[in-house]
């Protein structure tokens, strides 16, 4: 298994350094205007093109001289927080020049916030951390997160793959993935980030920035322009970011590096590489209960960590040094596409991630655990001693590659075949070990803190859990009218073998084989030059992620879901209008619970089906004003009662959780000598947060704010601009989402007659106070 995903690291590496081999002069064409444009099913759409009397896979470049003038704000409605779209399905984007009015501590995640599908939440304004995804009744374990087409992390890590200068888009396509997505969970769609495209001109890019909670960020980005007649061009970039807790004792830091190359060949044939590392130290979060929560909200009281330690307190769990994340996160991806001759092209996209590092938690001491222990000297741990227990991962790489051919049959149809392959094995563990006598977690490899039982075991629990994917997947596109009806037909496959294994103090083997079946139909119409109808319909699945199986004895089953689309398009010089609605029927849902120690456990959930519509408009510049809206209505039910041990928890009817019935949000942009701003509003209605439906989260509403001025050049800084950033402008007090699923709040009865006794409910992440950032940047 090493093996294999040693080689295709190197694949990622040899294909981006052979390709680039070549000498001769780039393209004339700009890399965001390719001249050849692949006809795949969920490719990014962008304004459409004029009819002409044969689509190829080339157009001649030695034969006439075809020079492209455009923007990158062409397509932008609302100061870029919304985009034309032209393609067959539900598409939600922002794009660079609303991304570039966002604090440079932005993730993909705060980009999107405003879009009608998604609620998020955030658990600090750092940047630091990552949130939640909640998108029409799914959470982002159910969503497909990309970065340049390869699989990135979930969104509790999505801060980890890029810095947010360095995004230039961000995409979501709820309820449809692409068919070539190297996707193994994206039943409620896909959230595609691309990264920049490195310049034509050598230079860079860098700002500063400081803000609430003692938050200092310093970031940098130069930038080698053509190297020589090469066609070669890169970046390299580089920040650093510290901050305190916006609640209670402890501190964060983040260093992060990004890479970026991109080779343009004289055919028009283009390969770009990105690659990233990310280290990280921070603390985790206490996240209240509803009890919690309303002590905070009228007492002030705060909840989270402390930074007294005193092991023979009560409150010794809450010190914030016994609460720490440690990790380094790697992610390489590759995007060649080739274009043999004039109807035949192949892509090839390897990809490479890997994390290391440890979650590691308070866990009381000997005596109040019942446990044990001894040192590896012999030495028994007293009973006072505080213990740390951890969820730690060795180096666990995921791997793999989307191959695909492209052929042009005739003048309609475009046929693409491809393959795609990933080995995905996740070696983790759960120490138990010594707290060093200050309250800090010791490092994993630490030998002085290690424990072992009385038989002379470590006091470990070890897991080695995966999965190797092969699928095959078939498209056709075909246009008619002058290419004014699009059809979309394909069909994907995908075989999985999948393991989890137990080592130290349990022991056990478990494997299983699953196939998916995923179709894929869209249709699209273009009625005239402003208007477009269009619809789809899919199937779409989510395996379990290794690392959430948490030493389970079954698999859970595979999730399953069919979701059907149709929408209507307007554009034209003054608006851009969306309305689409959509119905999903899920079957096995898999559902997350949180560890409280930044990791997840997943389970089977019945059947759910959720059905509604999206609508979003925006304005284009009037006035130097750019308004935006957009509204979703929600409404999702449990189709089935959810097994809990020999019976079935009453959910049958019932409003599935997190599926609030209404999201709408509103923005407004300005832009005019030099002055800009942008302030946004989102609600998200009231929802249930347990199973069974006995505790709702209130509706509630986040609001941000940006302001800022280009100044003119000065020097060799070529675009010196000054920004304020504010979110939570009002200060509320609310809570934004919950950590993961809770069965019940009060007491109830089973399908058996049996109760099940009340619990604390859900817990919450709760909106960070008010915050303000200040950035000066510029390029140069």
């Amino acid at each position: 298994m090493k093996t294999l995903a040693s080689r295709l690291f190197l694949g990622t590496i040899l294909s981006s350094v052979l390709l680039s081999a070549e000498t001769g002069r780039s393209s004339a064409a700009p890399a965001h205007h390719p001249r050849h444009v692949t006809s795949s099913h969920h490719a990014t759409s962008g304004t459409p093109a004029k009819p002409r009397s044969r689509r190829t896979s080339m157009m001649a470049a030695s034969e006439e001289s075809v020079g492209v003038r455009g923007s990158r704000s062409a397509r932008n409605s609302g100061g870029g927080m919304m985009r034309v779209e032209t393609a067959p399905y539900a598409v939600q984007s922002v794009g660079r020049q609303y991304i570039e009015m966002r604090s440079p501590t932005s993730t993909g995640l705060d980009v999107v916030q405003n879009l009608p599908s998604v609620s998020i939440a955030m658990p600090d304004t750092s940047g630091i951390k990552g949130g939640a995804l909640y998108m029409r009744g799914f959470t982002d374990a159910d969503t497909a997160l990309l970065l340049d087409g390869a699989p990135a992390s979930l969104a509790a890590y999505l801060q980890q793959n890029v810095d947010a200068e360095n995004i230039e888009s961000v995409t979501m396509t709820p309820g449809s993935s692409p068919i070539d997505a190297p996707a193994s969970n994206a039943t409620a769609g896909t959230l595609d980030e691309r990264t920049l495209t490195p310049g034509k001109k050598a230079g860079g890019s860098m700002d500063f920035s400081y803000g609430t909670n003692n938050m200092s960020r310093e970031f940098v980005r130069l930038e080698s322009g053509e190297i020589g007649n090469s066609g070669i061009r890169s970046y390299i970039s580089v920040s650093n970011t510290h901050s305190r807790q916006w609640m209670g004792a402890g501190t964060n830091r983040r260093t992060h590096v990004d890479v970026g190359l991109f080779k343009e060949f004289t055919n028009g044939s283009t390969v770009k590489f990105f690659g990233s590392w990310n280290n990280s130290m921070f603390t985790i979060d206490a996240y209240p209960d509803a009890q919690t929560f309303y002590n905070y909200k009228h007492t002030g009281q705060g909840y989270n960590r402390t930074n007294v330690w005193d092991r023979n307190s009560t409150s010794a769990g809450n010190y914030w040094q016994g609460n720490i994340d440690s990790w380094n996160q790697f992610f390489v991806t590759t995007q060649a596409h080739i274009i043999i001759n004039k109807r035949l092209t192949f892509d090839l996209s390897p990809y490479f991630a890997t994390g290391f590092g440890w979650d590691g938690s308070t866990a009381g001491t000997p005596a109040s655990t019942g446990a044990t222990y001894f040192y590896g000297n012999g030495q028994k741990a007293d009973p006072p001693t505080p213990l740390s227990t951890y969820w730690a991962q060795h180096w666990s790489p995921q791997v793999g590659l989307v191959a695909k051919l492209g052929y042009d049959l005739d003048r309609h149809n475009h046929l693409s075949f491809g393959y795609w392959y990933e080995n995905n094995a996740v070696d983790y563990f759960f120490p138990t070990m010594a707290t060093q006598p200050g309250g800090r977690n010791a490092k994993t490899n630490d030998n002085a803190y290690k424990l072992y039982t009385a038989d002379g075991q470590e006091a470990i629990y070890r897991y080695n859990a995966g999965y190797e994917l092969n699928s095959f997947f078939i498209e056709d596109t075909a246009k008619y009218f002058n290419d004014r009806l699009t059809i979309n037909g394909g069909f994907k496959y995908i075989m999985s073998n999948y393991w989890d294994r137990a080592s130290g103090l349990s022991q056990f083997t478990i494997g299983a084989n699953s196939t998916a079946p995923l179709p894929h139909l869209s249709v699209s119409y273009k009625i005239d030059s402003h208007s477009q109808v269009y619809m789809n319909a899919e199937g779409d699945f989510r395996q379990p992620s290794p690392s959430q199986l948490s030493g389970s004895t079954s698999l859970p089953k595979n999730q399953y879901s069919i979701t059907e689309q149709i929408g209507y398009r307007y554009n034209n010089r003054y608006l851009t209008f969306d309305i689409s609605a959509f119905n999903s029927n899920i079957t096995n849902r898999l559902l997350t619970t949180y560890l409280p120690n930044t990791a997840y456990a997943v389970s089977n959930a019945g059947n759910q089906t959720i059905r509604g519509f999206d609508a979003m408009i925006a304005g284009r510049d009037f006035h130097h004003f750019s308004p935006y809206a957009s509204v979703e209505y929600l409404h999702g039910t449990f189709d089935s009662n959810i097994p809990y041990g020999d019976t079935y928890l009453p959910t049958k009817g019932k409003q599935s959780i997190l599926t609030p019935r209404v999201l709408a949000n509103f923005g407004l942009t300005y832009s005019n000598a030099g002055f800009f701003g942008n302030f946004s509003l989102h609600y998200t209605g009231p929802q249930s947060v347990t199973l069974v439906g006995d505790q709702r989260m209130p509706g509630f509403v986040t609001n941000t704010l940006a302001l800022g001025y280009h100044f003119k050049p000065l020097y060799f800084l070529k675009t010196p601009t000054f920004r304020l950033n504010f979110s939570n402008l009002t200060g509320s007090v609310i809570r934004v989402g919950t950590t993961g699923i809770t069965n019940n709040y009060h007491n109830v009865t089973l399908l058996d007659g049996s109760t099940l006794a009340g619990s604390s409910g859900a817990s919450f992440y709760v909106l960070p106070r008010f915050s303000m950032t200040g950035t000066v940047s510029s390029d140069f």
